[in-house]
């Protein structure tokens, strides 16, 4: 039974996302003659109107002009818009992948791409790591070592997934981009680009030309844009360590549909050894995120942040105060890196001068 409102709204919002999500890893086949390439192109399109949309209805435009005003730079403009080609390339190959024989191979990088994320974590920002997920990502590591040493490869399209994301995340990350902002402007970085590509490969005239295209492409650029709203809802509400652990439905649908609805075997995709060994991980990073939240719930009692209220717990002015002391820490922390960069200049020329 769930005990707090913001924690069953959370799962009800990450559950639904992952089953959106893994609905469009399909729309492909809906979508024929359209190719994979065109399909991901409409995406685009589709969900950038969606997400116009979206903002208009709830008003959160000046969020994003607020946010664009901080980029100073040229060097903070590249950063910004370097991810955009990144996350056109995943749109691509999520659609492009299941109508292609590839469902499997998308289904092991989305599997993988968890445990590359704790790893860079712990490698780029010292993060700790936990015995579980240490034991998660050399289980991992394993089952994709057999597959080297047994087949000389791994499919180009799990490590395109599980290695083409990080770096995504990383540069959003450096910039502190939000979620929203970031991606109107990757699809709109993106759309030139697939207006070209819809133009020279005919997916104007054929989506013209079929009735069925006129509710499908909205159709899916509603799901992408719902989908993306409620992995937000989910990630604002839930704790970190039980976000992680629903984040894993997607990918467990996603081999579902490729075994039943796709007819793919599971040989097409690696291994026995190596899938054997991706589920081991999986199992484990599953407890690990069970036990930090069981951890973090007992902390929290311990804490005081337990009290029945009436919109649910903890109380909404404790969440406001993380807020606010949050801004508060990053702006004094941008400050006094701005002020040792003046000192180290300061030093250099001093040094410079003797």
């Amino acid at each position: 039974m769930f005990t707090t409102n913001q924690t069953f709204q959370g799962t009800v919002a990450s559950v639904s996302s992952s089953v959106l999500f893994s609905m469009m890893f399909l729309f492909g086949l809906f979508m024929l003659p359209l190719t994979g390439t065109q399909v991901a192109s409409w995406r685009v399109l589709m969900m950038l109107l969606s997400l116009v949309i979206l903002l208009s209805l709830t008003k959160q435009w000046q969020h994003v002009f607020d946010y664009v005003k901080t980029l100073k730079t040229a060097k903070e403009w590249l950063i910004f818009i370097l991810p955009a080609p990144i996350l056109g390339g995943q749109i691509w190959l999520f659609m492009w992948a299941p109508v292609n024989g590839f469902g499997l191979d998308v289904t092991l990088g989305y599997f993988l791409l968890p445990l590359m994320m704790i790893v860079i974590g712990r490698f780029f920002y010292q993060e700790y790591m936990s015995a579980l997920q240490w034991i998660a990502a050399l289980c991992a590591a394993l089952g994709i070592g057999y597959d080297i040493v047994q087949y000389g490869s791994v499919s180009w399209v799990t490590l395109f997934v599980c290695l083409g994301y990080p770096p995504y995340y990383l540069l959003r990350r450096t910039l502190s981009v939000p979620p929203i902002t970031g991606l109107l402007f990757d699809l709109t970085l993106l759309t030139p680009v697939v207006l070209a590509m819809l133009y020279m490969s005919g997916g104007f005239s054929v989506a013209a030309q079929n009735m069925k295209f006129w509710y499908l492409l909205p159709l899916l650029g509603s799901f992408s844009a719902l989908a993306m709203s409620l992995t937000m809802m989910a990630s604002n509400k839930l704790p970190v360590s039980l976000f992680g652990a629903l984040s894993y439905i997607e990918p467990m649908l996603l081999f579902v549909f490729s075994i039943t609805i796709l007819s793919q075997s599971l040989d097409e995709g690696g291994s026995l050894f190596m899938y054997g060994m991706i589920t081991l991980a999986l199992l484990v990073m599953i407890i690990d995120s069970a036990i930090g939240y069981v951890v973090r719930r007992r902390d929290n009692h311990l804490h005081g942040y337990r009290e029945p209220q009436v919109g649910g717990f903890p109380p909404r002015r404790h969440y406001i105060n993380q807020r606010i002391d949050g801004a508060l820490k990053a702006h004094r922390f941008r400050k006094i890196r701005r002020y040792r960069k003046k000192i180290n200049k300061i030093q250099q020329k001093l040094n410079n001068s003797i």
